[in-house]
Parts: structure tokens; sequence; C-alpha cells
């Protein structure tokens, strides 16, 4: 009689176990849905034209034909591209390691005031970008570096220095200091020490920072509108907007060059994901 009764509870726990687990099964396929699907209804617009887009706009292309990629391709999606890469990859280069050198030092140095000087980088977490935008154009302008891909390169490394400082640091607070006394103790510099052990250790939230920065700097609007003038300078945000005012009709060719920009951060995300969760898991947690 006693072997039912001890079952019971069990089975009721394993029901209740599948139920959880299959909603959220369920809620995870949902958000996957929403996510993605506006991704893939965009990118099968760029093989449509206007009368199959506004006929039926939720159905299959009626033909796969690549002319309207193509067309945004060389109507200056291109050069677009080229410059967004350009500002992206030495702005993150930049980013990072002067991020992870300061992050060092404020984990690992001896330095008198060593809260005074955390909490005044960390201050730049609450400087508005917008509120420094005339003072910054006048600065750039009398560097004269106005209208050059440094103007870019310097703001974006500045604006997210700070950010990318907190994470990194979060992350050097756990790695263990005996590394860093037995690399001493074997003749090794603070700069050997930094690079051959630290950094090294650092990769799942260094990649995670990288990710970020390009999701920061492939997408940011404002600087890219104000600090360039010339469209052979423009990013793909900025270059986005004037290809929408040129084929404004054309919603194929629009949907085309959108797709053509999201389609480097997608699968940068995709092929990075592990390394960006688990940097962030093992950062912010700490």
């Amino acid at each position: 009689m006693s072997a039912p009764s001890a079952s019971h509870p069990a089975g009721q726990v394993n029901v209740w176990a599948v139920v959880a687990r299959t909603f959220l099964l369920a809620l995870l396929v949902c958000l996957g849905i929403v996510v993605l699907y506006p991704l893939i209804w965009m990118a099968l617009n760029g093989f449509k034209d206007n009368s199959q887009i506004f006929g039926d706009p939720f159905a299959l292309p009626a033909g796969w034909s690549w002319a309207n990629y193509v067309q945004a391709w060389n109507q200056g999606v291109r050069n677009y591209v080229t410059v967004s890469l350009i500002v992206t990859v030495a702005s993150g280069i930049c980013t990072v390691l002067i991020s992870a050198w300061t992050a060092f030092g404020l984990t690992r140095s001896r330095m008198p005031m060593k809260p005074i000087v955390v909490g005044f980088v960390l201050g730049g977490l609450m400087l508005s970008p917008t509120v420094a935008l005339i003072p910054l154009v006048k600065m750039l302008q009398s560097m004269g570096l106005y209208n050059t891909y440094w103007a870019l390169i310097i703001l974006y490394t500045a604006f997210r220095v700070p950010f990318t400082t907190f994470l990194i640091r979060a992350y050097m607070l756990d790695l263990p200091r005996d590394l860093d006394e037995a690399a001493t103790m074997d003749g090794a510099s603070e700069g050997q020490v930094f690079w051959r052990i630290i950094l090294p250790l650092c990769r799942p939230i260094i990649i995670s920072c990288v990710i970020l920065h390009v999701l920061f700097a492939w997408n940011e609007y404002l600087f890219a509108m104000i600090f360039t003038s010339g469209a052979d300078l423009q990013t793909l945000p900025v270059g986005l907007t004037s290809i929408m005012a040129r084929h404004g009709t054309n919603y194929a060719v629009v949907f085309a060059a959108m797709t053509i920009s999201a389609l480097p951060i997608v699968v940068i995300f995709f092929a990075a994901q592990r390394y960006f969760i688990r940097g962030l898991a093992e950062g912010i947690g700490k």
C-alpha cells in the first residue's frame, strides 16, 4: 500500500517538469519566430518587385533573381560597407586594447586613489553623446579631422571605452593573482604579464566586447551623419537613408540594401554567440 502513495508525488513532479519544459520551449520558439521572421521577410522581399510586394507581401517570391541585390550593391552599398568596415574594425581594435590595458591597470597595479580613478573612468558611462555634439564638431574641425575616417574612429573609441573597461575589469577581478606573481617571479614584466597571461585568459569577455562594439559601430547613425558630409565617407546607416531617398518608390532595392547591411551582423553574432554569452555571464555576473 505504501509503494503507490510514494510513487504518486514523484509522478506529479515529473508531469509538472514536462509541462514547464514544454512551455519554456514553446516560449523560446515564439521568441525566435518574432526575431527571425522580420529578417527573413525583408530578405525575401529583396527578390520581388513592387507589384509583388504590394499585391501579396507575405508570399514567397515569384522568381529568385538577384537583380535587386546587384543593383543595391552597385548603387552605393559597396562603398558604404567598405566605410563601415574600416571604421568598425579600427575603432573596435582601439577600444578593446585601450579598455583591456586600462582594466589591467585598475585591477593589477598598485596606484594611489584607485577608487577615484575607477569612478572617473566609469563616469564616462553617464556622458550623453548628444550633449557634446557642438564642442566635438568645433574640436574636430580645428584639428582637421572633420569629415575623415579618424573622426568616427576617435569618437566611437572614446564613447565605448568606459563601458568596455567596465566589462573587462569585472572579468579580471576574479582572475587568480597567483599567475601574475608566478610570472613576475620568473622575470616577466607587466607588459609580458598582460599580453601573454591576462589577455589570453580574457578571451571570452574580449570577444563579447568586440561583438557589442561591432553592433554599436555598425548601426550608429548620429555621429556618422553629423561628422561626415561626403558621399565617399558615409557609413551604412547614413547610406541607407540616401538609398531610400533615391529609390523611395523601388522598395525591392531598399529591402535588398537593408538585407545586405544586416547580414554581416547576423553572421558574426551566430558565429561567436558561445563566447558572447559566456563572456557576459562571467563578466557581469561577478
